[in-house]
């Protein structure tokens, strides 16, 4: 839809928008019209570089073209129905990422809350039913985010976050650790324990990159104790940092998957992938989703795998990751630069980062906020060196005011 289809001015859009709906999120003063590879649109047909991607999902560029025709081509067969017939989108999908992941099994949601809803789920069913009614206790990290449902938001360690204030009391079982301190979550690990939740890198939490020696720690610490490792590959998988998943830079293979955002391409889905002995765990009944594995959903998602992949754009996200940190690095009152490939923090000296984030937006490039000192960087992963040079030049123009 655009202004002129609807028959509404800008002024219209923003009043009804903040008549009708319960705002949680800080509105940028334009109204989006239209989206295209690396830019966002405004109503004036200003072109916005966009460094948020959708928030790590437009990861194969804004609206791709197979992505948007593979959705196009199913919604004249089949939008939607229930999921007891055998569906084709459904069944390439989870062949594809089963076998590019090697995992055995695939479950179906509709976001990256729910398959990390999904994963607790089945890591506390497993546990219950193999070792007993006591096995249910998940330890996950401090500073760590996982989604906004009760069971997801329990394993988000932010208990003073604006997210859980309010919400008490949490679902109970879980215990944080220290992030990137082997021994801390050691310590926190029980006989009633099934299951350590990890993000490789917290992407909320501040760009916080697991380092080698503690994801395997992690891993072989549960080996050692005969408990899951749950990979929330949410905002870090299909290419984002590198390799097709997060996990993959540190040679392990963790118990369950999940993921979401860039995996549909701007389509609601995600999900999470495991072993044939783990999935067990679900049987008839069990667990269940009405939208989860829509069949439009599915072939948008595997048309946005296949090009990740035969575009390798993991290659492109660790090359241009590594480009882009660089010129941050140079930019005067950057502290610190820290991600993978293309999930990408900048740290300044002082307290700035949101007048670093409004100024961006006023020279049309869009970023994100942790903080207020870090601005996070997570742009489709077709990406070129001509962005990210007009990208740090702006950034560094921010910087330069903001701190005055």
């Amino acid at each position: 839809m655009t202004l002129k289809s609807v028959g509404k001015s800008a002024a219209e859009i923003k009043a009804l928008t903040k008549k009708y709906l319960i705002e949680t999120y800080e509105r940028y003063d334009f109204v989006a019209e239209r989206a295209e590879g690396m830019y966002l649109y405004d109503e004036a047909g200003r072109g916005y570089l966009d460094f948020y991607g959708g928030i790590a999902v437009n990861s194969a560029g804004n609206r791709n073209a197979k992505v948007i025709d593979a959705a196009r081509e199913q919604m004249g067969d089949i939008v939607h129905t229930f999921n007891y017939p055998y569906l084709i989108p459904q069944t390439l999908l989870a062949e594809k990422i089963c076998v590019t992941l090697g995992y055995d099994k695939i479950f179906y949601q509709n976001s990256g809350t729910e398959a990390n809803e999904a994963m607790i789920k089945m890591a506390r069913k497993y546990g219950i039913e193999k070792y007993g009614p006591q096995k249910y206790h998940i330890v996950s990290a401090k500073n760590s985010f996982h989604g906004r449902s009760f069971g997801a938001l329990s394993a988000t360690g932010q208990p003073a976050s604006a997210c859980h204030k309010g919400f008490g009391p949490m679902v109970p079982g879980f215990s944080y650790a220290e992030f990137n301190n082997l021994e801390s979550f050691r310590s926190m690990v029980t006989e009633n324990t099934i299951a350590i939740m990890l993000e490789p890198i917290q992407g909320e939490g501040g760009v916080n990159v697991g380092t080698p020696d503690f994801i395997n720690g992690i891993a072989a610490l549960c080996k050692e104790k005969g408990i899951l490792l749950l990979m929330d590959e949410i905002q870090t998988g299909w290419c984002r940092t590198g390799k097709i998943m997060c996990y993959m830079h540190y040679g392990i293979k963790p118990d369950i998957v999940s993921m979401a955002k860039a995996m549909g391409g701007g389509f609601p889905i995600g999900a999470i992938v495991t072993t044939d002995e783990v999935a067990k765990a679900f049987s008839m009944g069990s667990h269940g989703t009405t939208y989860g594995g829509n069949s439009v959903c599915c072939a948008a998602a595997l048309a946005q795998i296949n090009e990740l992949l035969d575009r390798n754009l993991a290659e492109n996200a660790r090359a241009m990751g590594d480009y882009l940190a660089g010129l941050l690095r140079k930019i005067p009152h950057v502290v610190n630069v820290r991600g993978k490939g293309l999930l990408v923090g900048a740290e300044f000296d002082a307290p700035i980062g949101k007048a670093v984030k409004h100024g961006c937006l006023e020279r049309y490039l869009l970023v994100t906020l942790i903080g207020d000192r870090l601005i996070r960087m997570v742009p489709p992963l077709i990406l070129t060196k001509a962005d990210c040079d007009k990208a740090a030049a702006v950034i560094a123009e921010a910087a330069a005011e903001a701190a005055k």
